[in-house]
């Protein structure tokens, strides 16, 4: 049985004797394998044969103390192979005594945690490569909010200009309205991070699970799809910039490119949210006019939609948006775009007061009661008109445009 047992040893971990002087006088195979050297060449030598220059000398003078004073040393000890490559043993070193109670010898069992070590190392690398990526993105951030505070307050002044030219009685409540539009332009910024910091989360938690698993593989997987995140919320602040630019002159555009920019702005909030959006459309319509304007006009709506089916529980939530063109009389040619949910629609007793300023069926910390107030003026102020009324079990805005606006 005793030898079973030194055989059972030897074959799952790695052990050597030496005499008191710290000369070899016995390794098994897994010695020799992980060491690179044959037993020739290891009989008889030093066992600093395998010591790793790296290792300061503090450590084996704690290790001849301890097992001197014939007390059992354990630790992870960093060799060197004879081929020059590192391997780390967890070392167990054991004073054998005779019946006198002196040393005989030392017995060294170890077990190889190479794998571990370097993975632990690699973990260590990327966390801290991902920290500094975290720096950067914060960077990113503080300049990016800097150029939207700039452009917020050149804004500001353009309204105060514009509002000058108004009768006294409106000159409030068009100040208010072009910050309500400020306002909804940080609301969908924030609509548009909330997925991707979500994203990036679950990421960074799946990221703490796989460094707890020393699972590498799972790791850069994970670190890399959070630089494609990060990436993207960079690209977003730049797309929202252009929103917030305005124009003085009209000009041309398709329509069906501002109603799939408004669509592609709010995908990922729609999609959060589990809510379906088609866009039918079977005609490419140029209009005259000031694009960011339409854009606010139907972001809004689909906002609207959006909070209202983000609130049902039903299984089929969608949005269905149309645009087409219709000729009138006195050959006037019109843009109408519908824009329908299946939310459950309006109750009648408030249907007539959506667009009245102020009114507003949200919470005070969601919404002010401001943006069908301005869809509606900016809709009107360029000739056109904005209806609202249930169908199929939600509600269907429906703007109409002349094709050259004023």
């Amino acid at each position: 049985m005793l030898k079973q047992y030194i055989e059972a040893i030897e074959k799952n971990n790695i052990v050597s004797k030496t005499d008191i002087n710290g000369i070899i006088t016995f390794v098994n195979d897994e010695f020799c394998k992980i060491s690179k050297y044959s037993k020739e060449e290891l009989i008889g030598k030093n066992h600093n044969i395998v010591r790793h220059p790296d290792v300061p000398s503090i450590v084996f003078k704690n290790l001849w103390d301890a097992i001197l004073a014939k007390k059992t040393y354990k630790a992870t000890v960093k060799n060197l192979a004879k081929d020059g490559s590192t391997f780390y043993v967890n070392t167990t070193v054991i004073p054998i005594l005779d019946e006198k109670g002196e040393i005989k010898e030392f017995v060294a069992i170890r077990y190889d945690v190479t794998e571990a070590i370097e993975n632990a190392n690699k973990l260590a690398a990327k966390e801290l490569e991902l920290e500094q990526l975290n720096l950067t993105l914060e960077d990113r951030i503080r300049k990016q909010t800097l150029k939207l505070r700039e452009l917020n307050a050149s804004l500001e002044k353009r309204i105060k200009e514009e509002v000058e030219k108004n009768r006294e009685k409106d000159r409030v409540m068009f100040q208010q309205a072009r910050f309500a539009a400020m306002g909804e332009m940080i609301a969908n910024i924030a609509h548009q991070w909330r997925q991707p910091l979500s994203e990036l989360s679950i990421l960074l938690y799946n990221l703490k699970k796989s460094c707890k698993k020393n699972d590498i593989e799972k790791l850069e997987e994970y670190y890399k799809s959070s630089q494609v995140v990060i990436g993207n919320m960079s690209k977003t602040i730049d797309d929202f910039r252009g929103f917030l630019e305005e124009s003085k002159n009209t000009k041309e555009f398709y329509v069906e490119n501002i109603i799939k920019e408004a669509i592609s702005i709010i995908k990922e909030t729609l999609k959060s949210n589990d809510i379906k959006i088609n866009f039918n459309n079977k005609y490419s319509i140029i209009c005259s006019g000031f694009p960011n304007e339409l854009l606010q006009v139907v972001l809004n709506i689909l906002n609207n939609a959006k909070d209202v089916l983000s609130l049902k529980k039903q299984r089929d939530k969608k949005i269905v948006v149309n645009l087409k063109e219709q000729e009138e009389e006195f050959g006037k040619s019109f843009i109408i775009i519908e824009i329908c949910d299946n939310g459950g629609g309006i109750k009648e007793e408030i249907i007539g007061k959506i667009f009245d300023p102020y009114f507003t069926t949200k919470h005070s910390s969601q919404g002010t009661g401001i943006g069908l107030y301005m869809s509606k003026k900016i809709i009107e102020q360029n000739g056109g008109t904005i209806e609202v009324f249930n169908k199929d079990g939600g509600a269907c805005f429906v703007i109409k445009l002349p094709k050259r606006l004023k």
